[in-house]
């Protein structure tokens, strides 16, 4: 059969217009349901983080005041000595024979200012009488003077010798942990030359730590604006954890800030002190300290993974009333219990999108369900403190009160 063109393409139309009436039309799909919350509101504290090392309050290499031969060691190594307690000994045999020596000339001056008195004494009567001449009486007088200063010239040397021979028993000037022996028996020592150990106090500790000068201001303009206790005073608590502890347990306060920064660094350096009871820390040990950043203030909280990074911003995700999601610029701050601090952009009554962000986007519908934000502190016995650290220049955690 033969078909004309024209009808052709008019059966393959209606052919078309007979199968799309064939098929139903898709539906819209149903709007997302995400889980929405009001922002948690609690009174937070901010705390600073630094990292430092502690370090002995005292430090003295012990070194002999005298030379000599060395007789005996009175520690071991890595011992925690105590005050006054002998470390070393040093052959005493030269100096007690150097003080038996100036006793002796002390017996001596003072036999002849004895002589020397009676002289003078005798002098007086035979002047009186007119027996001898005055310049005969004035020799007699000045050889009292010199006899009595020779004495006192010989009990000097006789104390000078008791002090050397004191120092041959090199005892410890502090109580605290003494390092290895440097020198072994029977070497000789030079006085005030050679270091025989060195000795560091524990307790209590300092804990040493920089600062950045961004903080650094940040201190000085919340001190002078009254929102805070000075980096300076002494009541400042700080609190310091171990590299391998999870919570900060050691409790101290500041009681140095230095008076200059570090003009290479840009850094100011600080200073706390650690009680220590039972040494366990030691000088070089490596910590984190939190120090103080903020007086009490109220803040939203939301969970961390709600606030998203859009390039250079921090955003939300908020519900509105007429069920369309928007986002919302908002400005972080720390960690507290797992909850995000937001510091501004957000209001008491905004429904924060706390799970399903993978589901909405901005200017789209969503169905609201309703949750609850809570505090989830990672370890019960770190009293609330969180350990992620934000930028240098803000506080780096805080505490929920």
């Amino acid at each position: 059969m033969y078909f004309r063109p024209a009808r052709v393409v008019f059966l393959i139309l209606l052919g078309l217009a007979a199968a799309s009436c064939g098929k139903a039309e898709k539906p819209a799909p149903p709007a997302p349901t995400v889980t929405v919350a009001q922002p948690l509101q609690k009174d937070v504290v901010d705390w600073d983080d630094f990292v430092g090392r502690f370090e002995a309050v005292d430090q003295v290499d012990i070194r002999p005041r005298v030379s000599g031969y060395l007789q005996s060691i009175g520690f071991r190594d890595g011992e925690v000595v105590r005050k006054g307690q002998v470390l070393f000994v040093i052959d005493p045999r030269p100096y007690q024979a150097a003080v038996d020596q100036a006793r002796a000339q002390a017996t001596r001056a003072q036999a002849t200012l004895a002589n020397a008195k009676t002289a003078l004494d005798r002098g007086q009567v035979l002047l009186t009488a007119r027996a001898i001449s005055q310049e005969e009486f004035d020799v007699r007088q000045a050889a009292q003077r010199q006899a009595a200063a020779d004495l006192a010239a010989a009990q000097a040397n006789v104390r000078n010798a008791e002090l050397n021979l004191g120092f041959t028993r090199v005892v410890a000037p502090l109580s605290g942990r003494a390092s290895d022996r440097r020198v072994a028996v029977g070497n000789l020592v030079n006085a005030d030359g050679t270091v025989l150990t060195t000795v560091v106090s524990l307790n209590p500790i300092r804990f040493a730590f920089d600062g950045s000068e961004a903080l650094y201001l940040k201190y000085q303009r919340d001190n002078r604006g009254g929102s805070r206790r000075s980096s300076r005073d002494a009541s400042n608590p700080v609190l310091i954890r171990l590299q391998d502890e999870p919570e900060y347990r050691w409790k101290g306060r500041m009681d140095f800030v230095d008076n200059a920064l570090n003009t290479g660094s840009g850094t100011i350096r600080g200073r706390a002190v650690v009680d220590n009871p039972g040494n366990f820390l030691t000088p070089g040990m490596f910590g984190h300290l939190r120090l103080l950043g903020s007086a009490p203030y109220r803040a939203f909280l939301v969970p961390d993974q709600a606030v998203i990074a859009d390039q250079t911003s921090q955003i939300v995700y908020i519900l509105g009333d007429d069920g369309m999601v928007r986002q919302q610029t908002v400005d972080p701050g720390p960690v507290v219990d797992g909850l995000r601090v937001v510091r501004a952009g957000l209001k008491p009554t905004d429904k924060v999108i706390i799970d399903g962000l993978q589901r909405v986007r901005p200017g789209v519908k969503a169905l609201g369900a309703p949750g609850k934000i809570v505090l989830q502190p990672a370890n019960p016995a770190a009293n609330g403190l969180a350990s992620t650290p934000p930028p240098a220049a803000s506080a780096t955690v805080s505490e929920a009160r």
